[in-house]
């Protein structure tokens, strides 16, 4: 008991020694931690979004006269034998003005005198789950197209891949931040680590005459990069979600942030988080302590 109030107590000074490089280091490790955590949260959410995208993708095929039942056969055999699909659903010229006029609700009366088949009959083709990577998506739209009778083959190519691409440099994104917490936490614990010890050099060689242990004077400098990790990760992450309720809040209801469903980091990726931190600037501080502490 009284070897870890000696602790902390050691642990107190070094703190109030050296309280302007910790808080230098406590605000650049909030901002490390706020910067990968936000790339982060946008790229969860995109995914979730990609997955309601797969889930309403579909390829529609238009084509040059309705199909028979035999030539429907061929269509669908031809299909499977390129890619298997889910799903493969002829529409008629008739359907597809219901389904219009669907569309339009209380403005269906514009097409009162339109004739009946005046839309071209299609096919709509819903992939497989394992075929919903952009390269899939697009070579079996080319191969779609290419079908005998098919005329053009729509399924919001242009934004498919837009959003594809904004999901590949977000991953990039989120990398290169973890990158940057990573160096700049280590780098600003190991250098306030260095300065502390510099400070206290004489009380430390006192500390070692009068016969202190090696684990009485290293444990502080330990306690001191875990504490950083922890308060850094946790104040990143409060403002975090104090600007992601504010968000909410204040863009909620008809606007584009209504397409999504948007969703907080989950308690155990931020445990994850806390941890990582922690654990990076603990041995940070053990890095440091071992190249500055001649014990």
């Amino acid at each position: 008991m009284n070897f870890c109030f000696a602790i902390f107590r050691q642990l107190g000074r070094n703190l109030k020694q050296t309280w302007t490089a910790q808080l230098m280091t406590l605000i650049t490790v909030s901002l490390s931690v706020l910067i990968f955590s936000f790339f982060y949260l946008i790229y969860c959410n995109m995914l979730t979004a990609g997955g309601r995208l797969d889930n309403d993708l579909r390829l529609l095929v238009y084509l040059e006269e309705e199909p028979g039942p035999e030539m429907r056969e061929q269509l669908i055999r031809k299909i499977n034998d390129f890619e298997k699909v889910e799903q493969v659903i002829f529409i008629s010229p008739e359907e597809a003005l219901a389904r219009f006029e669907t569309q339009l609700g209380d403005n269906s009366d514009l097409l009162a005198d339109m004739p009946h088949d005046f839309l071209p009959p299609s096919m709509e083709i819903t992939p497989l789950k394992n075929l919903r990577s952009l390269h899939q998506i697009s070579l079996l739209a080319d191969y779609l197209d290419s079908l005998p009778g098919a005329t053009k083959v729509q399924y919001g190519r242009e934004w498919v891949e837009r959003f594809y691409t904004f999901t590949r440099l977000l991953s990039i994104i989120v990398i290169l931040s973890g990158v940057l917490l990573v160096l700049t936490a280590t780098l600003m614990v190991s250098y306030t680590i260095r300065l502390t010890i510099l400070g206290r050099e004489d009380e430390i060689e006192v500390l070692k005459l009068v016969g202190a242990t090696n684990g009485y004077i290293r444990t502080p400098f330990l306690l001191e990069g875990v504490l950083q990790g922890f308060m850094g990760s946790a104040l990143g992450l409060g403002a975090l979600y104090l600007l992601f309720q504010w968000t909410l809040t204040h863009f909620a209801g008809p606007s584009i942030l209504a397409i999504f469903s948007l969703t907080f980091i989950p308690m155990p990726v931020l445990g994850i988080i806390i941890g990582t931190a922690m654990t990076l600037l603990g041995i940070a501080s053990h890095v440091s302590m071992r190249r500055s502490l001649r014990i």
